[in-house]
This record gives C-alpha cells, structure tokens and sequence, in this order.
C-alpha cells in the first residue's frame, strides 16, 4: 500500500458517529443525498455506517457503496466491532464499492477492559489481532481502532497496534474517544507511537476525538505535526455528547495556515499547493444540508459555516472591512462556497430555471423530487415577492428530509390574543387513512397544536427543545422550525420551513412524530458502542 505522507486523508464519519447525535437519525435516501454530497466536497473515506447494528444500516451502506462508491469516488467504510459476525455484514455490505474498507474497533484501556469488557490485555491483543486478520480476507483495506487509545497505558498500546499491522491493518486510528486529552499529550501519544511501534511505517496513522472539553480540533492539529495523516471527522462537528471534531474546521485551519503547516509534510513553507483534497467551495453547501437533514442547526458562532463567521456589527470592524477585508477576515467568504449575491427567483420562474438553480447550488434531485419541490417552491413564491439561494435550500431540504407520510397533517388552525386562551383545531390523516379531527387549549398557540395532534397521534412523547430560525431577512421571511421529542431514552427531530410559523410548526411536530411512529415499528439498533 502507498502510504501518504505528503497530505491529508479526509475521513469523514458523519453517517456514522455523527447519526448517532441524538435526534440524528436518518433513512437510507437521506443518508444517500448526504453521501453524494460528501463525494463532492472531496472527502477520501465515507464511513457510511455500522452494517450488523439493524437491516437499516446494512442497505443504507450497500446503498452508498452501490451508488457513491465508483472508481473515482470515495472509499466506502464500514464499522465492526471485533467480532466474526460484525466484520462479515460489513464486508457484505461494502462489497458494491469499487474501494471498500473494513474499519474494527476494541477497546484498550484498562477501564474499558475491567468494566465493559471484562476482558485481560492478552485476551484483547489475541482479539486485535484475529479480527483484523479475519477482516482481511476479504478486502485488503482494514483500518483498525483501540477505543479509548488517549486513556490506554502506551505500553501495551504500541504492542497492540504492532500486533494488527503484522495482521494486515493499512490504517491505525488512535481515537481520544471521551474527548479528555489536551493538545500536547496527544501530540505526545502520536509522537510516541511513531517512535515506539517497530512497523508504524506500513500504516497510516489516523486520529478521531471528541470534543468533550472542546479540544478536538487542537488536538487533531497537534496529531498532524506530529505525524497523523488521516483525520475522522463530522460535518459540523455532530457526534456523540458534545461531537467530533469539525471538518469545516479542520480543513480550513490546514488551508489558511498553509505556510505554518507546510513544513510538518516536507514541504517547503511558500508551498501553494492543498493539504487536503477537499473542495472548499463545497463547504458551506454540505453544511446546510447536514443541518437541514438531521434537525441539528449550527450555532451562529460557529466556526466557518456559522451565521456570523463573516459578519460584521461593530463599527470599528465594518469600518475596516470596506476598507480593506483582510484587516478582520483571514478567509474569503467565496471560498467556503458563500456568494456576496444571492439569485433571485420569483412567482414567475419556471421549473427549468428552478431545476437549474438547484443543480449549481449541488443539488441533483429525481422528477419526484423536483416536482415536490416546485410546488413548494410556487406556494411559497406567491407569499413571497422574492426567493433567495437561502429560501430555496429550506424547501428543497424541507420536502428531501421528511418522514414518511405516516401521520399527514391535513388541517391546522388556532385563535389567540392577549385576552383568548389559544386553542388550535388539527385534521390528521393516520396511517389507516382515517381523517381525525379534535382541539386543545394550550398556554400558547404552538402549545395547543400539539396537544391536539398528541390527542389525535395518540403516541406517547416527551417535546424536549423547540426552535425557530428565519432563513432570511424580511417580514416575510422563511420561518425554519426544528423540534426534538423524547420516548423511551430515544431523541427524534422534526424539521419544517414555511412563511408561516404555526404551520411549519405543526408540520415539524408531526415530521418528528412520523419518524417516532416509523422507528416503533423497526427492531432497536444495536450500539456500536456495546461490548464486543
């Protein structure tokens, strides 16, 4: 195997770790659309899933594999856990990939050892070492994992990585899996396993992190100087707790810095070319759609994709900014894929211009789709004197991301004021195709809806978050309402966009329950993170 030393291997797990974010779940088109765009922003591995935790899962990554894995595309992966079942299902999965990989894990810490395992260090070296073995026969490229690496004594972790090298691993990800390393420790760690572990240079050396203590993306920087060349990461930064470490982020650091970071890869510091083989362009774009598909919407400071990372309030810095931008912006807002001018359609646009539109912001939708998301587009349109690239990204996201039309909202009005009690009266098609109709009082109007569809529903939940984001400015602005419901420990979101509030509100409500109602009916996943 060529083993890259001159650049960085984008591994990004967003469909895996990053769909177990709760309320993160997605169907088998979503994560298709999410998986296309992944392929064009440029990313080298797509970890589509865990194949053996439900039937779900194993068609979703055959699916990728099958669609997004040509020769010219990303590697697809799969997750096992160190076990002959595990890596089987994955290796079925992953087979219509012109690239597969088979990516298994076991833990290495002594806590996890003692506690979830309940295993010796010999027994889990013997494990290692099978398991990556019996994951080679059936592709050549096998990545391999010692869970808790940042919190394993490096004693035995150099034996470990050494032992599954010698078995057939092209790739070792060392992962801060609870996100408790600083950055020079687990620069240390890396350092120390170059140093330490005799075969090291027949594998890559990949890092995953959480972002526990908001470090991941340090720590991650830290590994690269000192000789990581893959890194996992999300989109956004969704994960598990408090998420992995951000792609965008990761990406734009090694691209601005360039000069800082040349020499860490042999290069020269006025080197222009890439650290990565990412498409920067594609950035923002593949965020929106992340946020849109799983419900979770990016925090206005967020780094690089958030609503203010090119935003510009105090006097001082506008003033500057016109002036000359590199005086408060160390990156141009083009490069993450922004435009300084959204394009404008209206009432009067037809499906072709719509069609268009919609392929250059990256979206290549079937004639189902399209026609779904025309009919938004000429309701909205005739509320709207104008649609912006931000407008028409909501409806299309909106109508690719909902559920299945289990529960059907036919009808939704409410009355209220300042001196009446909310009521609001809903019509719901069930999924026998019967028309309830019922109405609540609520301490709002929001809050009645959802004590009528409940009533009407009749399926037990918990609402745990409710938020509402307008997509642009203006009175008649796109109102984005996201909702998360609980039952059972599980979180589900709901995702709507409409001019109108209550509406998109009843509909994520109901979006969120179809998704409930629908995962009621399948058999639990199992958790990667079970022992093996």
């Amino acid at each position: 195997m060529n083993i890259r030393e001159d650049r960085i291997i984008i591994f990004d797990t967003t469909l895996r770790d990053g769909e177990q974010s709760p309320g993160a779940t997605l169907n088998i088109d979503e994560k298709l659309v999410i998986a296309k765009q992944l392929a064009r922003l440029g990313v080298d591995v797509i970890e589509a899933g865990f194949a053996f935790a439900s039937p779900g899962d194993f068609a979703a990554v055959s699916k990728i594999a099958q669609t997004v894995g040509t020769l010219d595309g990303p590697v697809i992966c799969s997750l096992a856990r160190a076990r002959h079942d595990d890596i089987k299902a994955a290796a079925e999965a992953i087979k219509p990939a012109a690239k597969g990989r088979i990516h298994t894990f076991i833990a290495t810490s002594d806590i996890h050892l003692e506690y979830k395992l309940k295993k010796t260090r010999s027994e889990v070296l013997a494990v290692a070492e099978e398991m990556v073995s019996f994951a080679k026969s059936f592709t050549n490229d096998v990545e391999f994992s010692p869970e808790d690496a940042g919190r394993s004594d490096p004693q035995f972790l150099y034996e470990v990585l050494e032992k599954v090298i010698n078995a057939g691993a092209t790739t070792v990800n060392i992962p801060d899996t609870v996100g408790y390393t600083t950055p020079s420790e687990f620069g240390a760690l890396i350092k120390g396993i170059k140093e330490n572990v005799p075969n090291i240079d027949k594998a890559i050396i990949s890092v995953h992190g959480h972002n526990d203590l908001g470090l991941a993306v340090a720590n991650f920087l830290e590994a690269v100087k000192n000789g990581a060349r893959q890194l996992e990461c999300t989109i956004n930064g969704i994960g598990e707790r408090a998420g992995n470490a951000a792609l965008e982020e990761l990406v734009m650091a090694l691209h601005v810095r360039r000069q800082y970071f040349n020499p860490f890869f042999g290069r020269p510091s006025d080197s222009e070319a890439p650290l990565t083989n990412i498409d920067t362009h594609q950035i923002y774009k593949t965020s929106r759609l992340v946020s849109s598909l799983t419900g979770m919407l990016v925090q206005p400071n967020k780094a690089i994709v958030g609503a203010n990372a090119f935003a510009h309030e105090s006097g001082i810095h506008q003033d500057g900014v016109l002036k000359n931008k590199l005086t408060y912006e160390i990156m141009d807002a083009q490069l993450i894929g922004l435009t300084q001018n959204q394009i404008v359609l209206g009432k009067h646009s037809g499906r072709n211009a719509v069609r268009t539109r919609l392929k250059e912001l990256g979206y290549e939708l079937s004639e189902t789709d399209l026609n779904r998301a025309f009919v938004r587009f000429k309701e909205v349109a005739d509320k709207k004197k104008e649609i912006t690239d931000w407008d028409l990204e909501a409806l299309v996201n909106d109508e690719i991301q909902q559920a299945a039309d289990l529960f059907k909202l036919e009808l939704v009005q409410v009355s209220c004021g300042d001196h009446a009690r909310p009521t609001a009266t809903i019509t719901l098609r069930n999924p026998d195709g019967q028309e309830l109709t019922d109405a609540a009082i609520g301490t709002g109007p929001v809050d009645a809806i959802y004590k009528a569809i409940n009533r009407v529903a009749n399926v037990p939940n918990q609402l745990i978050e409710f938020s509402v984001q307008s997509v642009t400015a203006g009175i008649d602005a796109l109102g984005e309402v996201t909702i998360r419901l609980q039952h059972e420990g599980r979180v589900f979101s709901g995702h709507a966009a409409n001019t109108d509030i209550i509406v998109a509100s009843a509909q994520a409500y109901v979006n969120a329950l179809n998704r409930l109602y629908a995962f009621n009916q399948q058999q639990q996943k199992i958790s990667p993170q079970l022992a093996s």
